[in-house]
């Protein structure tokens, strides 16, 4: 209910059946319950005394759940009967986002850059937040991982291939954006900011009509052209193509 987990909420609405009584499950949907045979009475006891144990573990899982120094991933209890679980072992307080611009410009100043704009992650401060699941955004997945870090790594390799397909104009990579500005013809150069991303409280908000307030923290990928991610390509995670 308050995540936005894509698949991991399917799974979770599949698994949540099983709590549903055959009356319920019968009354809504065109399926007949089989007759099942009468529980035995120690079984129930049981049932009821399991009940009432996981109930009162579930006290402390519980109060951490609203505290404002929650901890995650956390069992409560020796046999781990409860705990305290989610999608990962702790959530940042900033969002950082990169905004992947591009230029014809032989001597660009900032006026000159254009952005490109995905399905998922935020570029533009006016837009409201858009919500996708159950179908899962690979490419917004990713890219909000790579924000996490100031420069990238190893790891965000990808992040070079990606912007070398966006200055060849690859068919396949572009269908992965929500809208190209550079449909007539590739741009000559490229460049990722790396910006802190807020959203607006309700008086911006009535104020202003924006739904996000930035911050730009630095450069990802310095301005490049194809030729420089050709010739570099196997060093391009370090200087000269990134830094701050």
């Amino acid at each position: 209910m308050t995540g936005n987990f894509s698949w991991l909420n399917a799974l979770s609405a599949v698994q949540a059946i099983a709590t549903f009584s055959d009356g319920v499950l019968t009354s809504l949907l065109p399926v007949a319950a089989p007759t099942a045979a009468p529980t035995p009475v120690p079984l129930r006891a049981i049932s009821v005394l399991v009940g009432l144990l996981v109930l009162g573990l579930s006290i402390r899982p519980a109060r951490n759940m609203l505290s404002s120094s929650q901890v995650m991933n956390t069992s409560f209890d020796p046999f781990s009967l409860v705990n305290t679980y989610g999608a990962f072992g702790s959530i940042t307080r900033d969002r950082y986002q990169l905004v992947v611009e591009g230029t014809h410009a032989e001597f660009p100043t900032d006026d000159d850059w254009t952005a490109y704009e995905f399905a998922g992650q935020p570029v533009r401060t006016d837009e409201r937040p858009s919500q996708w699941a159950p179908y899962h955004l690979r490419l917004d997945w990713q890219l909000w991982f790579a924000a996490m870090r100031p420069r990238p790594g190893p790891r965000q390799r990808w992040v070079i291939r990606f912007l070398e397909r966006l200055l060849e104009g690859d068919t396949a990579t572009l269908s992965l954006l929500r809208r190209n500005p550079f449909s007539d013809d590739p741009p000559d150069r490229i460049r990722v900011l790396r910006y802190r991303y807020r959203f607006t409280t309700p008086a911006e908000r009535a104020e202003t009509g924006q739904w996000w307030v930035r911050e730009r923290v630095g450069a990802y990928v310095h301005p490049v052209s194809l030729s420089d991610i050709r010739s570099g390509s196997r060093t391009a995670v370090r200087s000269p193509l990134v830094g701050d």
